[in-house]
């Protein structure tokens, strides 16, 4: 690739997330107009081809929609694919609501209690190995040795990479983008940093090879989790 291509790719890439991070944080309202081509090309100082991609990116991101007569506008947050990890990286930087917060919790129960349960059946010995490589990670976070944050979600999505189950795994990014935003908010709120002993049991049941029980461990942390938020919306 030239140095002219990689260029233009880069100005797309950041108009692409300049103006997804702007609409998203309510810089451009639902239901209005962002900028024409030519304005934004101005705007923001790049060609109209990459400003031209950049618009095609976010419009396939379900963020905006080409109106007749009505040009370029915003989308409400339901035409807003959430499963796309600049989506969610655009919401994890806008202080999000405690009502999606909720959102992303219930999702992550849909999934992570059942991801736990097909792990106890499917893991690897090297799966098994990098969960409890994560838990050894969360238990030197706690003498701030690594980052709680990140080696809590190395634990969550090496139970989903465990699982064994193709669909699950692909949602690995997206469950991990959403986890940024809960265990920061859930711990926040605690006062603490991830539940170790808590963790080290869900590990315990998928190394026993006890679905059941694997699914009910996780299931409790998330129930935890939804309380926690629950509580805080009332």
């Amino acid at each position: 690739m030239s140095i002219t291509m990689v260029q233009k790719h880069n100005l797309t890439y950041q108009l692409t997330h300049d103006l997804g991070k702007a609409i998203v944080t309510g810089t451009y309202k639902v239901g209005e107009g962002l900028p024409t081509e030519a304005d934004l090309c101005e705007q923001y100082d790049v060609s109209r081809s990459a400003t031209r991609e950049a618009v095609k990116m976010i419009a396939a991101k379900g963020l905006i929609a080409s109106r007749p007569k009505k040009g370029i506008q915003v989308l409400p947050e339901t035409n807003w694919n959430m499963f796309d990890t600049d989506v969610l990286g655009w919401i994890l930087s806008s202080n999000p609501s405690l009502t999606l917060l909720k959102s992303f919790t219930e999702v992550r129960a849909a999934i992570e209690p059942q991801a736990a349960a097909l792990a106890a059946v499917n893991a690897t010995f090297e799966e098994l190995e990098e969960i409890e490589k994560a838990l050894a990670r969360m238990e030197a976070a706690e003498k701030g040795l690594d980052d709680p944050l990140d080696s809590d979600i190395a634990f969550h999505t090496g139970v989903l990479k465990a699982s064994g189950n193709p669909f699950i795994v692909q949602l690995t990014e997206f469950i991990s983008t959403a986890l940024k935003v809960s265990i920061r908010y859930t711990n926040a709120t605690k006062g603490e940093s991830g539940d170790i002993e808590k963790h080290a049991h869900i590990l315990n049941t998928i190394k026993s090879r006890n679905p059941e029980k694997a699914h009910i461990a996780v299931k409790e942390i998330l129930d935890e989790a939804l309380e926690l938020i629950n509580s805080n919306l009332n």
